[in-house]
């Protein structure tokens, strides 16, 4: 599974730059690479530099940041109207057949959300039947005309950690006393960002391509996930709103078995609960001195 360019290129383009995990992926790489980022307009505290350039999908064209950078890497986190990243990402694959670049797209396990008996692994079928999954399965299929070397889908689930949006939203329906939506009967997998970033900064290494589910090595009911979350964060208890998608459990989970990566770049729920809350026991600790 590896690629060998024809030429040596650190230059990385971080489409989405300034969101949530865009943002982990470009400190992970900062260090060891020539990063370039895009950021949405509304998101302008970036400002047009060198290195950060403004991009909206609804209307700005991807050409000249690609012709002004010139990446022999791009990662796609980006987001969006659905219909302007389809147009977005078929430039991409232009740019990476034209040029022998690499492509990184984030994926979901949405695309998986049509099924539901087990949980999904990198051989299986997608099919969904949300407008998110069918979207990042179409965003998928654009991807794979690329010659296959050139490029990786990474499938993520849900993705926490300290600072992340989810929990975010918990602590502020736990502060406010709002009702936080969760599945008593859903089964998930889960990662952190801090996680992905470590784990596609070693795919981009390694130089390796094809389908891979970044994902912890087990798995948990969604319900379960957030309760121990909250028990962490706080000793009030949050206003759960159970959502029932159905009699029986099911699953919206991602493991791996093709492409796994080594030990070290692995997690266990577990350890993304504690990463999810270790600020928080900071903070406690600290009040408690």
């Amino acid at each position: 599974m590896n690629f060998n360019p024809t030429q040596k290129n650190n230059t990385v383009l971080l489409l989405g730059a300034s969101g949530f995990i865009g943002n982990v992926l470009y400190k992970e790489l900062l260090s060891y690479y020539d990063v370039y980022g895009t950021y949405d307009s509304q998101e302008g505290r970036f400002g047009d530099n060198q290195v950060f350039h403004r991009y909206q999908v609804e209307q700005d064209s991807l050409d000249v940041i690609l012709n002004e950078v010139r990446p022999h890497i791009i990662i796609s986190s980006l987001r969006g109207d659905f219909k302007a990243q389809l147009n977005g990402h078929k430039v991409l694959v232009e740019y990476c057949i034209a040029t022998g670049a690499r492509l990184l797209l984030l994926s979901s396990v949405n695309v998986f959300d049509g099924l539901g008996a087990f949980p999904s692994y990198e051989d299986d079928t997608p099919k969904a039947e949300s407008k998110y999954g069918l979207f990042k399965i179409a965003l998928e299929k654009i991807v794979t005309e690329i010659p296959e070397e050139q490029y990786a889908i990474l499938r993520l689930p849900i993705v926490l950690g300290a600072n992340s949006p989810r929990v975010f939203q918990l602590k502020q329906a736990i502060k406010h006393s709002a009702a936080f939506e969760v599945y008593p009967n859903l089964i998930v997998s889960a990662i952190t960002a801090d996680k992905v970033a470590q784990q596609v900064h070693y795919i981009i290494n390694q130089e390796l391509f094809g389908i891979f589910h970044l994902t912890s090595k087990d798995v948990i009911h969604h319900r379960d996930l957030f309760s121990e979350i909250a028990e962490r964060i706080s000793d009030k208890k949050p206003i759960f709103k159970n959502v029932y998608r159905s009699n029986d459990d099911s699953y919206l989970a991602l493991l791996s078995k093709k492409n796994k990566l080594p030990k070290n770049y692995q997690i266990r729920v577990s350890e993304v609960i504690n990463d999810s809350t270790l600020q928080d026991e900071i903070d406690t600790l600290k009040t408690s001195i």
